[in-house]
């Protein structure tokens, strides 16, 4: 007999749905409690206790809702003020991508519930249902629809080193995958202790303390292994050759930026400020993502100005613009535009250009525009921007950089498929401006630790307002600096030139094992005639 009525069981569902989206985000920079990523999924389950597929699913997605509305909340002031869109539209493109990220979420739960009413019904199985749905629905979340892998779940744990040393073999998606188990595990455990079943069946303690066991020993293998790898990757940096880099931090207003008038005024401004640094003898000066407002080359006396800069200097740049070239066939005009970052060799030539791959759908391009051609863009003045070449390094005499532009980094796909390709330093340059002074900068700059560690490289960020600064191999993060500042950093960072990582060569192993062995255990399907649960 139920303890409780059928409306106060709902009441309860809706409230620890609730509560699970809106823990998941206190995980993340901006609350900072990266500790409640190991059982806000918990929360959630809670909530799936006693529901039926169709039931989970609705719970799911008032989860990832809560989760995406509270996560995301910058696009409202990056929207109205740089769009610019009117607030009302702002408020409701969050409404509309919080619901469609909540899909995975809803997703996730309709699946769990789906298999644990059928042959899998036993608790103990929520050990492996609830880290392989997570992770292979997190993996699509990256794919599908252009991608946006913001807020994966791993990426909370940026702060802690030796369990984050898992994301050389297995990405951001190890960290997931490990987070995700512990939580069932904890579940199962409360089931346990307050004699509550999961679907059909109560866990006994001995079960519980068994996934409690699993759990343990995974943590206490990941932290073991992050130990050493820590002590290891520090050993090989130490003894690498270092670069001495310097970054530029403009702070030029986002408003003002593209105006023609202040043009002179923005180039004036980073020459001046890397002037500033020569006197330490940096090896690479790094400007942030188009911290030059106009096409490099066509303007001819500001191109100039930038290249006799780089000549008097006498050290390499590495410095943001965007770029165009004719192409016949790519548009009417036979012009392809690209968000580039150009290398300058000290003499004040160009060694080379890396193209940005992964565009901003509505910044940089119209998605579907052939078929819907209505759609505007949020960023009005950008361009239709065009795709570069993934994985194409930039050769610094001999020091191979891997340049990632902005969101980028948020792929781990894209580092990864550049330190397969030879790279032995990454340089992510960007333009935080947009975000203002929300907690989307410090989302941002935490998942540059994953590119750092998954990859056993050094990163150099280098953004127009902030974020800059360096992570080193093993995901330290050192001499930031803070936003809305006019800034440079100098630090000497190692030049790893080793094989690549067991993730870079495999960077989807995981999640294509979670996805088979999801697409197994959904096939399994619930059995038919399933008794009718009874009792609490």
């Amino acid at each position: 007999m139920c303890l409780y009525s059928v409306g106060s069981e709902k009441l309860q569902q809706v409230f620890w749905s609730v509560a699970a989206g809106a823990v998941l985000t206190c995980a993340f920079p901006g609350v900072g409690a990266d500790w409640c990523a190991w059982f806000a999924i918990a929360l959630l389950l809670a909530g799936l206790r006693t529901a039926d597929p169709l039931r989970a699913v609705m719970l799911g997605l008032l989860a990832g809702f809560v989760y995406f509305l509270t996560l995301l909340y910058w696009l409202v002031p990056t929207m109205h003020r740089y769009g610019p869109m009117p607030l009302v539209l702002s408020l409701g493109a969050l409404l509309l991508l919080a619901f469609c990220l909540a899909l995975y979420i809803a997703v996730f739960s309709g699946l769990v519930a789906w298999c644990a009413r059928g042959r899998l019904g036993h608790p103990l199985w929520c050990l492996v249902l609830v880290p392989v749905f997570w992770v292979g629905l997190e993996w699509l979340r990256e794919r599908l629809f252009s991608g946006f892998p913001w807020g994966l779940l791993g990426y909370s744990q940026y702060n802690r080193l030796h369990f984050i040393q898992i994301a050389d073999i297995w990405g951001v998606y190890g960290v997931s995958f490990l987070l995700a188990l512990v939580n069932a595990a904890v579940f199962i455990l409360i089931l346990a202790i307050a004699a509550r079943r999961w679907q059909n069946r109560v866990p006994s303690l001995s079960h519980a303390l068994a996934a409690a066991a699993v759990a343990a020993f995974l943590v206490a293998g990941t932290w073991m292994y992050g130990n050493w790898r820590i002590s290891e990757a520090e050993s090989f940096s130490n003894a690498a050759e270092k670069m001495r880099v310097a970054v530029v931090q403009g702070n030029i207003d986002q408003s003002m930026k593209w105006e023609d008038a202040l043009q002179e005024q923005t180039v004036d401004t980073y020459i001046r400020l890397s002037g500033q640094v020569l006197k330490t003898s940096p090896d690479l000066v790094v400007w942030p993502e188009t911290a030059l407002p106009f096409y490099f080359f066509n303007n001819k006396e500001l191109t100039r100005r930038v290249l006799d800069a780089v000549d008097r200097a006498g050290v390499y740049f590495l410095i943001g613009s965007p770029a165009y070239e004719r192409r016949e066939g790519e548009d009417k005009d036979g012009l392809s535009i690209f968000n580039s970052a150009y290398l300058i060799d000290p003499e004040g030539r160009v060694a080379g250009r890396y193209d940005k791959v992964h565009l901003v759908p509505f910044g940089e391009y119209v998605p579907l525009r052939k078929w819907l051609p209505f759609l505007g863009k949020m960023v009005p003045q950008a361009a239709d921007f065009s795709a570069g070449q993934k994985g194409m390094l930039l050769d610094m005499n001999g020091t191979q950089l891997g340049v990632q532009i902005c969101y980028e980094m948020i792929f781990p796909g894209l580092s990864a498929a550049a330190k397969k390709s030879g790279a032995d330093l990454i340089v992510n340059i960007t333009n935080d401006a947009w975000f203002g002074r929300t907690a989307a900068p410090r989302q941002h700059f935490s998942m540059g630790v994953f590119r750092a560690v998954e990859n056993r490289l050094a990163v150099v960020r280098a953004a127009n307002t902030g974020i800059s600064g360096f992570i080193d191999p093993v995901g330290r993060v050192s001499k930031t600096s803070e936003i809305f500042t006019t800034r440079t950093l100098v630090r000497r960072v190692p030049v790893i030139k080793r094989p690549a990582t067991f993730f870079s060569r495999h960077s989807s192993l995981l999640p294509w094992i979670c996805m088979v062995s999801g697409l197994i255990f959904i096939l399994a399907g619930p059995r038919k005639g399933l008794r009718k649960i009874r009792g609490c």
